[in-house]
């Protein structure tokens, strides 16, 4: 399958951007996403801005979207959840994870800028050519000389381009985990779980609610929805989303709502989408996990979005987790990474994200395919 062009274009309108700033200027990062404490600003380099989030360190538990140490020790605990039938080879993980925690404390990982970060656990990269990699290198190096610098959520699908700029401009690649994408550009036809899901929506006796139908009144709702499912069903891990945060994605513009309402009115399932240049994500998704399954809400909310993407030929970046799911309505896996420097930092930071980076290429990569996840 092709891999889609990527034109070098301004990514993101600044009206959003600094909307996005502004309002983490005005209320504590708590306000907006309660399991996170950052810092966020805007980023002009080379004609371009981008958010920026930074950290020192020292906050045990910040959420795994500005802090890497949370994500490779935390979550990566949490995951082993996926080899619950197989207790042995879990054990042997949790352990080696527990073992390894040493030396991505070492890392000093949490302390660091976020390059593009909008605070999505998917975060679609920006282009990046070495120009552009060298130009965040040195001009962030510089402004913040004891702060790792980091891009997210860059796949081997979509931004090998980017990887090898800044892989030759002194930037470590660290595998975060697998990733599902659709690409409606590729020349391809609709497989059977997806036309059965098509044919769901088309049926449903529940009403289909498009972004201008969200009021402010809704917004609670959405974020109870995104709960059931992501914290309650997931693990508290992930963003603790607030109803503020919420509003101001939803009336600047960055997400755009999609969703599903009952007979009397009542939202149901609901799906707040990212779109980046020509990839979609899809951070916020929630249902009513209480109502039956046979209802299908979760298979009609992606499936929205795939209608959509089709009809706008985008790429749509369907995270991580529900490999079989994915699979089998025509998605495809890539190994997802974080673009890391610390040439500029001390010794033993820099040992550290090698020997991270080696492990996880070594070991975690392997067993990402191996069993699907």
């Amino acid at each position: 399958m092709s891999r889609p062009v990527r034109k070098a274009v301004m990514e993101q309108p600044s009206q959003p951007l600094d909307s996005f700033v502004e309002c983490f200027a005005r209320h504590p990062s708590e306000a907006l996403i309660r399991n996170l404490q950052t810092r966020v600003s805007r980023l002009d380099v080379r004609g371009q801005a981008f958010p920026i989030t930074v950290n020192d360190g020292d906050l045990p538990g910040n959420c795994y979207i500005c802090n890497p140490v949370t994500g490779y020790i935390d979550y990566a605990l949490e995951e082993t959840r996926n080899f619950a039938p197989n207790p042995l080879l879990r054990k042997s993980l949790i352990a080696m994870i527990r073992a390894a925690a040493v030396v991505v404390r070492a890392s000093g990982l949490d302390r660091a800028v976020h390059v593009n970060n909008w605070l999505f656990s998917t975060n679609p990269a920006p282009v990046v050519t070495r120009d552009m990699a060298a130009a965040l290198r040195d001009q962030l190096a510089a402004q913040f000389p004891g702060h790792a610098i980091l891009l997210r959520s860059l796949n081997t699908y979509s931004d090998q381009s980017a990887l090898t700029a800044l892989v030759e401009e002194g930037f470590q690649l660290l595998p975060s985990r697998q990733i599902y994408l659709f690409d409606a550009t590729a020349p391809m036809g609709l497989t059977t779980d997806m036309k059965k899901d098509l044919a769901l929506l088309r049926k449903t006796p529940f009403e289909e609610v498009d972004n201008e139908g969200f009021t402010q009144a809704d917004y609670p709702a959405c974020i109870g929805l995104y709960e059931q499912l992501y914290l309650e069903k997931y693990t508290p891990l992930n963003p603790q989303y607030t109803p503020a945060f919420l509003e101001m994605a939803h009336q600047s513009g960055i997400l755009r709502l999609k969703g599903l309402r009952d007979a009397d009115g009542q939202l149901i399932a609901i799906g707040g989408r990212f779109q980046y240049g020509r990839t979609l994500t899809q951070p916020l998704v929630g249902y009513d996990t209480r109502r039956p399954q046979k209802e299908g809400l979760y298979r009609m909310i992606t499936a929205m979005a795939k209608r959509d993407a089709l009809a706008e030929g985008l790429l749509f970046n369907m995270s991580a987790g529900a490999a079989g799911f994915k699979r089998n309505r025509g998605a495809i896996p890539a190994i997802e990474y974080s673009a890391v420097y610390t040439r500029h930092l001390s010794r033993r930071r820099r040992i550290a994200t090698g020997i991270i980076g080696s492990v996880l290429s070594r070991v975690g990569v392997p067993l990402l395919k191996r069993f699907e996840l």
